[in-house]
C-alpha cells in the first residue's frame, strides 16, 4: 500500500506539472472541484494522494529531518483558529481582484507550492496542512462527515500511540481513555496509521 500510494503521488504530480507548463491550470481546479464532492463520500483523498504540495512536502520534510532542521514545535501565532479563514478570504478577493481589473490569473497555485515547501523545511507538514492551505481549507469542510474513511476499532486498540506519531496532520490522538480517535475533517486518508498499527485496529471503511 505504502509504494502503490507514492505511485500515485508521482503519477498525479507529472500530471499538475504537465497541466501547468502547458497553461491549462483550470483543468487542475476542475480535478480539485470534483474531489471536493467526491471527498464527502471517500474524504481528503485528494489532499492525501492527488495534491502536489503534499507531495513535495512529504520529501521535503524527510531531508528536513535528516539534517536536524525541522523543529517539532509550531509558533501560536501560526496556530491561531482563523489562520486558514482569513488566508482562504485573501486568496479567493486577490484572484477575484486581479482578474476583474488586471485581466490576469495570479499563479496561486504556485505560490502555495513553494510556500508549503519553504514552511514544512523548518515545521511539521501539519502547520500548511492545517493552519495555512486554502485548498485544504475546502476539503476539511467536505470530508469532515465522509461516508468512508480511515476508522479505529476501539476493541483492538492498546492505545500505544504509534499512529498517532505517523500522522502528518495530528489527524489522529490518544485521548485519555488509552483509546485512538481520528479526526475525518482533518485525515488525509493517506493510510500512514493504518500501515504501522501493531494490532491491525485501523481500517479504511464506512
Amino acid at each position: 500500500m505504502k509504494y502503490l500510494g507514492n505511485i500515485i503521488r508521482i503519477i498525479f504530480f507529472v500530471l499538475f506539472v504537465v497541466l501547468f507548463m502547458e497553461g491549462n491550470v483550470q483543468t487542475w481546479f476542475k480535478i480539485f472541484v470534483v474531489s471536493l464532492i467526491l471527498a464527502i463520500i471517500f474524504g481528503r483523498f485528494f489532499c492525501g494522494y492527488i495534491c502536489p504540495m503534499n507531495t513535495l512536502m512529504i520529501y521535503t520534510e524527510k531531508i528536513s529531518k535528516k539534517l536536524g532542521i525541522q523543529s517539532n514545535k509550531i509558533p501560536k501565532f501560526l496556530k491561531w483558529k482563523y489562520l486558514q479563514v482569513v488566508i482562504f478570504i485573501v486568496t479567493i478577493g486577490t484572484m477575484i481582484f486581479s482578474k476583474r481589473f488586471f485581466e490576469k490569473d495570479i499563479p496561486v497555485i504556485l505560490v502555495f507550492l513553494f510556500l508549503s515547501v519553504f514552511l514544512t523545511i523548518f515545521f511539521k507538514q501539519e502547520l500548511f496542512h492545517n493552519h495555512i492551505c486554502p485548498f485544504g481549507f475546502l476539503q476539511k469542510i467536505f470530508g469532515r462527515s465522509s461516508y468512508y474513511s480511515h476508522k479505529v476499532d476501539l476493541n483492538k486498540c492498546i492505545g500505544c500511540k504509534i499512529c498517532e506519531k505517523s500522522c502528518p496532520t495530528s489527524a489522529i490522538k490518544v485521548e485519555e481513555n488509552r483509546k485512538a480517535y481520528i479526526n475525518k475533517s482533518l485525515c488525509l486518508q493517506c493510510g500512514n496509521c493504518l500501515q504501522v498499527c501493531p494490532k491491525d485496529a485501523i481500517s479504511y471503511n464506512k
